[in-house]
């Protein structure tokens, strides 16, 4: 497609986030440009845990269809093995949830996006197109450049730039906004194995002193687990060689012992993943809004970084639209639209990221002694009720969507928007 040059709403990243939020408001009327460097969608992606409150959200906004055609998994619950013997279990089931949390994968939910925003003539995107800088104007964000793959620079110039580009925001740092980074003691590799008849549909926490797996059914057919590491530690672990890795993980959890020789033959069949945590103090200027992991990057403990991301946008697109409606007076949406919407965000990110914290903690215990007192304290937790008054709150956050976003409403019709310029 040819890239307009001026847009209500420039969207960098068509993840879960981006995609979301250009749909929403281009059903609100909005201009919308999302521009994404991937040509396609067709990639694997690490999150596809959706909790249920983003299962209920993406239902109320009208994609229980294309859940329902592709399929999923329901995860039933968590359980934590410690030393060889499961010590802690939550039942969702026993939680108020409206739906179980499910595994669904990326690509098709991205799909089901773009297909929906595609119907409205004012959304527009534009694939292989890479972000290369802002522009800015009297200290503000008044557009950005992109260029298309094998074309030319074009500058668009727009109301609202929204960064949804991920853990490693390039709008992030163009706009000179640093995140307070919080590396974790240990990094992750990933890998899928098929999941045998009769494997548990929940998320399994396997853990044998400071070593730990997190094994998680996946759809269709397979699980996803992944093995920490020591900080800069893969050159090491792979100078090992592929044999004494699977053995390894085999130690830990020896149900997977046949699958991976039959399934891990080389680390091309792995996946690393840097675990950090990095918040911003500011997640707008005036011009720009940054969402998702561009502006809270969270650990993959939960899987909470897809739900965190889908709670920003369903924050973030009545502000958006009352602003460019003449809420905020001026050529670009001001910084003080988003101050109240921050801090309440901020507030959750950092119950999220606190227990995140306190969870690696616990699995970097390495002694004998330090084993034995986590596994006191989990079956003491595990006996005790407060377990489901905490989870239910970790993983029951509701989204509080604007009627204005719901398919039966009004929402639908054109805002009137103030004037670009």
């Amino acid at each position: 497609m040819e890239i307009p040059h001026e847009t209500d709403v420039l969207i960098v990243g068509s993840g879960p986030a981006g995609a979301l939020l250009g749909y929403l408001l281009a059903r609100r009327g909005v201009d919308v440009l999302v521009v994404e460097k991937q040509a396609d969608f067709e990639r694997e992606f690490r999150g596809e845990s959706l909790a249920a409150p983003s299962v209920t959200t993406l239902r109320r906004l009208g994609f229980g269809d294309a859940l329902d055609r592709h399929g999923y998994l329901e995860s039933s619950g968590v359980g934590m093995w410690l030393e060889g013997r499961r010590v802690f279990h939550v039942d969702y089931r026993r939680l108020s949830l409206e739906t179980l949390p499910i595994e669904f994968p990326q690509p098709p939910l991205l799909h089901a996006l773009q297909h929906r925003a595609a119907a409205f003539p004012n959304h527009h995107f534009a694939g292989s197109t890479r972000f290369t800088g802002l522009v800015e104007e009297d200290g503000a964000v008044r557009g950005a450049v992109v260029r298309p793959a094998g074309g030319t620079p074009v500058t668009v110039r727009s109301r609202l730039v929204v960064g949804a580009d991920g853990r490693f925001s390039r709008v992030r740092k163009a706009a000179g906004l640093v995140p307070r980074t919080d590396q974790a003691a240990r990094d992750l590799l990933s890998f899928r194995l098929p999941r045998p008849d009769g494997w548990p549909l929940e998320s399994e926490l396997v853990v044998d002193h400071d070593r730990h797996l997190a094994v998680l059914p996946t759809y269709p057919d397979a699980i996803r687990v992944s093995h920490n590491l020591p900080k800069r530690g893969l050159g090491e672990l792979r100078a090992q060689g592929i044999d004494s890795f699977r053995d390894r993980v085999a130690s830990i959890d020896p149900r997977l012992g046949p699958l991976l020789e039959s399934h891990l033959r080389s680390w091309d069949d792995t996946g690393f993943l840097e675990v950090f945590n990095a918040e911003l103090d500011e997640w707008a200027k005036d011009g720009l809004l940054l969402i998702g992991d561009a502006s809270h990057t969270a650990t993959p403990t939960l899987g909470q970084g897809v739900n965190l991301a889908i709670q920003d946008v369903v924050g973030a697109v009545p502000l958006i639209a009352d602003a460019l409606a003449g809420g905020s007076k001026g050529p670009v949406v001001r910084a003080e639209v988003f101050g109240a919407f921050v801090a309440e965000r901020r507030r959750h990110k950092a119950f999220v990221a606190g227990f995140q914290k306190r969870q690696e903690a616990s699995l970097a215990m390495g002694t004998a002694w330090q084993a034995a007192k986590r596994r006191a304290r989990f079956r003491l937790l595990n006996a005790l009720p407060l377990k489901y008054r905490v989870f239910g709150r970790l993983l029951n956050n509701p989204h509080h969507i604007d009627p204005a976003d719901l398919p039966s409403s009004p929402g639908t019709r054109p805002v009137t928007l103030s004037p670009k310029s």
